[in-house]
């Protein structure tokens, strides 16, 4: 490879030369808290925890329509969840990410949730703790753990005082536990998400400067990576025309430079492709849709704005009542499919594992890990319902994309490139649905829920490649053959570890040189 000595050769040694010296302990954090991040995530209280310790429903005192809590809450919901609160049946109310609560006996909004009153949702949440729980903090800003649910503010954190070190988030908003740390999982979230995403709170609450910061740190990796391969290339002799000590080199250099040489040449190409698809990850410049249904297209696949005035308390009380048999109820929620309400409830069974091809997800969202059971709140005489016709889920789909053809549809019973999952958390079958429209659109419905569980269209596919393929190796024939993809992703970040850590002696002298010289 030739290149010329002037100005390109300077300019591409002193390029990768100082972003090398001002990047490198960062990049290697971000190998080791990659490392750490395929086996530990973020806290979170999980679905399964979540409804196994929630108290039973009990629908019996329901006084006030859920039209009428709306009303009163002045909020026109998309959402509508049902539970208990301290004895007493609640609404939860949610709108985009605006959340109202009001009681369901009398019509009153949640309001005055004082310490005293955290503590008591605490200890019925844990009650093998509730003697050691305390009060350590009224949140109004959020801490570390709790930035993705500002919206749920303020919040009281109880210690339980446990071996583990458990904390809970108890919202004034809506009078639950929505969050859990313990102490094994804040120590590695340390290490891995928060320090791989730069997610310190000082910083992370000022979403526009931590997106824009992190894309520009990305894209002078980037270019870091870039110009440490094509500086390699070029110094790189398959003759070894080079003398170290006597002794032909193919690099022209020694000790732990060499060693940044030839690592460079092995993983450098992959260290760049992990920079750039990091990067892609935070969509710079909104350069491509996102895969979830906007809630226009939610609204209109569900039939238009939550019928509530369908739901009255006794269809809600005769619902409930044909759904206990199945199992014990402790929250429902109100979806609505075909401009008709229905009730959805779901049961936390105990850890086990998952075959792949059952698919599960998370509780109240498009996917869901927990058996659930879904009855029509018009009519619920007629009992449990098992699935949705495709027919209903094509006329849906049509009202989500109205004007546009349908190309093709497909019921999918194993994944395919786009909707996926590596854990098997996502339901099958799905029926797929492919138009003719300019952005090349397909949604993967639910039959169980009529739901729209994910939306692709042609630059969400090329994103999935370009982030998922490039960033986890999410390529079929590796991503559900583990250990074999721990291993690969391991290796590979192990090399990229090195070559960070290789030339951080040699800019450590160069700094010091360069001082002395000022």
């Amino acid at each position: 490879m030739c290149l010329p000595r002037f100005p390109v050769r300077r300019a591409l040694i002193y390029t990768h030369r100082w972003l090398g010296i001002a990047g490198s302990l960062l990049f290697a954090a971000w190998f080791v808290s990659g490392i750490v991040m395929i086996y530990k995530r973020m806290p979170a209280l999980s679905p399964e925890e979540r409804l196994r310790r929630l108290p039973e429903l009990d629908l019996s005192t329901v006084a006030v329509s859920p039209l009428e809590a709306s009303r009163r809450a002045g909020i026109q919901p998309d959402r509508l969840r049902i539970g208990m609160l301290e004895g007493r049946p609640v609404y939860r109310l949610v709108r985009g990410c605006v959340w109202s609560t009001v009681f369901a006996d009398d019509g009153k909004e949640l309001s005055a949730f004082d310490s005293v009153r955290a503590l008591g949702v605490a200890r019925q949440f844990a009650p093998e703790q509730a003697a050691h729980a305390r009060l350590e903090v009224r949140l109004t800003e959020a801490d570390q753990w709790t930035l993705q649910l500002r919206n749920l503010l303020p919040m009281h954190r109880i210690a339980l005082h446990d071996v583990h070190g458990t904390r809970l988030y108890v919202s004034e908003v809506t009078g639950e536990v929505v969050m859990k740390t313990t102490l094994s999982q804040t120590r590695w979230a340390y290490v891995g998400a928060v320090l791989h995403w730069l997610y310190f709170t000082p910083f992370r609450e000022h979403t526009s400067l931590w997106i824009n910061s992190v894309i520009w740190l990305s894209i002078a990796g980037c270019v870091l990576a870039l110009s440490g391969i094509v500086w390699g290339v070029w110094r790189f002799s398959l003759e070894a025309r080079y003398r170290i000590k006597g002794v032909h080199s193919r690099s022209p250099y020694a000790g732990l430079m060499r060693w940044h040489h030839y690592a460079g040449l092995v993983f450098g190409l992959t260290t760049f492709t992990w920079i750039l698809s990091g990067c892609l990850s935070l969509d710079p410049w909104s350069w491509h849709p996102g895969a979830s249904p906007s809630s226009e297209g939610t609204e209109a696949f569900a039939g238009g704005p939550l019928r509530m005035d369908l739901v009255t308390a006794e269809k809600l009380r005769s619902g409930t009542d044909m759904m206990r048999p199945s199992f014990p109820l402790r929250e429902v929620e109100v979806l609505q499919f075909d401009e008709e309400p229905y009730l959805l409830a779901y049961r936390a069974t105990a850890p086990k594992p998952i075959p792949r091809r059952t698919g599960p997800a998370s509780f109240l969202s498009a996917v869901q890990p927990l058996e659930y059971q879904i009855i029509s709140v018009v009519t619920p005489g007629d009992g449990l319902l098992s699935s949705f016709s495709e027919d209903r889920l094509l006329r849906a789909a049509s009202e989500a994309m109205p004007g546009m053809r349908v190309s093709g549809t497909a019921w999918l019973d194993e994944y395919d490139d786009y909707y996926y999952s590596r854990e098997g958390s996502l339901p099958l079958p799905v029926l797929r649905v492919k138009y003719d429209d300019p952005g090349e659109t397909w949604l993967y419905l639910e039959p169980g829920r009529g739901l729209i569980l994910r939306k692709e269209e042609r630059l969400t596919r090329l994103n999935r490649w370009l982030f998922h393929g490039l960033h986890s190796f999410d390529f079929r024939f590796l991503y559900y053959r583990r250990p074999l993809w721990d291993a690969v992703v391991i290796a590979l970040s192990l090399g990229g570890l090195v070559l960070c850590l290789s030339s951080i002696r040699q800019a450590w002298n160069r700094l010091r040189r360069h001082v002395r010289r000022l």
